[in-house]
């Protein structure tokens, strides 16, 4: 994910941030208790697995609303085009667009336009319900390397070199004992004329 081509940005100049504690969606890099910092994470669509953003975005999360919030995401993400004021009970008054899949046009979540000020950290950011999405954090444990065989290896300058240097070596023991069958042949010719 070195860069977000193709890419929404609503973010503004300044951002609230409800919560920037790791979790299974994301974090924001620091440094945790192991002292090693947080993998990037990629958020996917729930349904059909496309990838929507990512954790280098992350603008918060809020728990108590089960969400995540980017600053970004990527050209899978639909931003309706009708806004609409928000039928939940704790957000009336709010204006949004819904956030769809392009995919498979799954709502995975909303884009606050305008907000009251107890909101006003959810404006012009990506507000994604974490029930709808799925999370791969590059590096995890799960990971595999493909066993190869010798045979299967591709072939590198540095394996190119090791092979001719075993090659020359094989070469010089070759010659070696060539001639010390020489010197055997001929003393055994010697041998058997007297």
């Amino acid at each position: 994910m070195a860069g977000h081509i193709n890419t929404h940005d609503l973010s503004r100049d300044e951002t609230y941030i409800v919560s920037e504690s790791s979790s299974v969606f994301g974090g924001t890099g620091g440094v945790g208790d192991d002292g090693e910092g947080d993998a990037p994470a990629v958020f996917m669509c729930g349904k059909c697995r496309r990838p929507v953003g990512d954790s280098l975005s992350w603008a918060g999360s809020d728990d108590r609303r089960n969400e995540i919030l980017l600053k970004r995401v990527n050209e899978n993400i639909v931003i309706g085009k009708e806004h609409f004021v928000s039928s939940k009970r704790q957000e009336l008054g709010c204006l949004v667009r819904d956030l769809s899949c392009g995919g498979c046009g799954l709502t995975l979540g909303l884009v606050y336009t305008s907000t009251p000020k107890a909101l006003d950290y959810k404006r012009s950011l990506f507000c994604f319900s974490v029930e709808h999405l799925e999370s791969y954090v590059l590096g995890s444990g799960g990971q595999q390397v493909a066993a190869l065989s010798r045979e299967d290896r591709p072939v590198t300058f540095e394996y190119q070199e090791d092979v001719e240097q075993q090659i020359t070596k094989i070469k010089s023991l070759a010659v070696t004992i060539g001639q010390r069958l020489l010197e055997i042949e001929v003393d055994l010719q010697c041998k058997s004329e007297n």
